[in-house]
């Protein structure tokens, strides 16, 4: 039998707001008045490309304007910087290393409690659109545990039955890689003016490639704005909460996939006109596993124990701006295997402790390549299948240049067991003070308070428990055996039909 947490004052307050709301356009007497919740989610897209964020080179006016309404979170991440174990942490509202298989790419979803279906079992319409949780397999549910596919809003709001809530999950795939090149030609924007950042090499390449990711960044902002319509136009955008995030950072060296900011900082901003105090900007910590039991509890619904996420209402119903909880000043992330880029499919399992001033990284197994076995390195864009990551392929070609070099071993060589880097004067993360004595007792207390929570939250890799990560199934058989793409054929001098993995 599940045991539930107690339900907080915080969750009796809102059943007094919900019950005192009006009726809709759709209502009528009786009406269920619980929120409809309405997620909208890009696919690999950082934090910090919004103009609501401070991005003045992207123009992303509709999720601007939805952050002035709402709550905006600078100290949001995700639990780990892949797209299934994110985006199956979100949905069961625990860490990555507690589910087992879920926590790698292309695998299984286990038989875990979900907030999806914990909603729809308390009487919610529950729809998803696009990848909701994905890529991989979910045999033995019914449907993706994300919710029932649907092909649009639209089919999803007229299957829905008189008065009942709602939550929909629209999974983006914008700006997902392959990106619709050569966007500078239509895209109002001097690729001059674009920033870039240090740990890439900057120069027109870069530049145009930093471009094609901002339309698509763009085309998100304007799917945006389809859903925010559509909304309005049923009557029920009052009573919706709509929150705005991506599931991990951007497809670029040292973003997906990396347990650096670029990996694992997200944007996430949350609104509820009338019921949130908007216009706020929140520096607590937080992470994409929190909604499920946010959501939970928002719905008035029970909090199972195996939850080991935190929820954020109590942000959310605070007209507080900054650090509202002192005590939300860590976060948590990981990484098993991301795609299948090295020898027999063995992944790169690492864990890190985020603070206000400082980012720890322990990886288990530093004799492995990070980014993906040379020379295609697959990590960064699932081996370069179809296109090539101008960026990618220019570092790729440039390696042994000097300006390029140090760049290039950054996001592509070895690392150490031990990474940690001060935030204060390394914001981009490019040198690691682990062994500088000035900081040894620094990394020493990091290193500890990560041991401990993640022996307090049952990781396998420090309770001495036994998981295979690197045997669980991949089920992507294509991704096996890769075909470099002809920009990386022609940068590598491979043969065209060159394959170096494996089964």
């Amino acid at each position: 039998m599940i045991k539930y947490k107690r339900c907080s004052i915080i969750s009796l307050i809102i059943t007094i707001l919900l019950i005192g709301c009006g009726e809709d356009k759709r209502g009528s007497q009786g009406k269920d008045k619980r929120p409809n919740i309405l997620i909208l989610m890009s696919d690999n897209q950082s934090w910090n490309h919004l103009g609501c964020y401070g991005d003045i080179s992207v123009s992303t006016p509709n999720i601007d304007q939805l952050a002035k309404e709402g709550i905006i979170f600078t100290n949001a991440f995700c639990a780990a910087p892949s797209c299934s174990p994110a985006r199956a942490a979100l949905l069961a509202g625990q860490d990555i290393w507690r589910l087992k298989e879920a926590a790698n790419l292309w695998s299984s979803f286990p038989k875990v409690q979900v907030y999806s279906k914990l909603m729809e079992e308390a009487g919610y319409a529950v729809g998803t659109e696009g990848k909701g949780w994905g890529p991989g397999n979910f045999d033995g549910w019914e449907h993706n545990p994300g919710g029932k596919k649907f092909e649009s809003f639209e089919e999803f709001h007229s299957s829905i039955e008189k008065n009942k809530p709602w939550m929909y999950w629209f999974s983006s795939r914008n700006p997902h890689r392959p990106y619709n090149t050569d966007s500078s030609k239509t895209f109002k924007m001097n690729i001059a003016d674009i920033p870039v950042p240090p740990y890439l090499p900057d120069n027109k390449d870069v530049r145009k490639d930093i471009a094609d990711y901002y339309q698509e960044v763009e085309s998100f902002d304007k799917e945006v704005a389809l859903f925010i319509e559509l909304a309005t136009q049923t009557g029920e955008l009052k009573n919706t909460i709509v929150i705005i995030c991506s599931d991990n950072g951007w497809q670029m060296p040292k973003g997906l996939a990396n347990l650096y900011d670029f990996g694992t900082k997200i944007p996430l901003i949350i609104s509820w006109p009338g019921q949130f105090k908007g216009n706020r900007e929140v520096t607590d910590f937080v992470n994409l596993n929190d909604l499920a039991p946010t959501l939970l509890e928002l719905a008035g619904i029970g909090i199972p124990k195996e939850m080991t996420a935190k929820s954020m209402v109590d942000l959310l119903f605070s007209d507080k701006s900054g650090r509202i909880d002192s005590e939300r000043n860590v976060v948590y992330t990981a990484r098993e295997r991301h795609a299948f880029v090295r020898q027999g499919g063995i992944g790169y399992p690492g864990r890190a402790i985020r603070t206000d001033n400082y980012l720890y990284i322990r990886n288990y197994k530093p004799d492995r390549w990070p980014a993906g076995d040379p020379p295609l390195y697959g990590d960064v864009d699932a081996h370069m299948l179809h296109y090539s990551s101008p960026t990618k392929i220019f570092m790729l070609k440039n390696k042994e240049k000097s300006e390029i070099k140090p760049l290039f071993d950054r996001a592509f060589g070895k690392r150490p067991k031990e990474e940690l880097y001060d935030l204060n004067k390394d914001a981009y993360q490019l040198n690691n003070v682990a062994n500088e004595g000035d900081y040894s007792e620094i990394k020493a207390a990091l290193s500890e308070q990560l041991t401990e929570y993640l022996i307090a939250t049952g990781d396998p890799r420090e309770i001495g428990v036994d998981f295979d990560w690197d045997a669980t199934k991949y089920y992507k058989e294509r991704d096996k055996k890769p075909k470099p793409s002809i920009e990386a054929i022609k940068a590598l001098g491979l043969k065209s039909e060159y394959d170096y993995l494996e089964d």
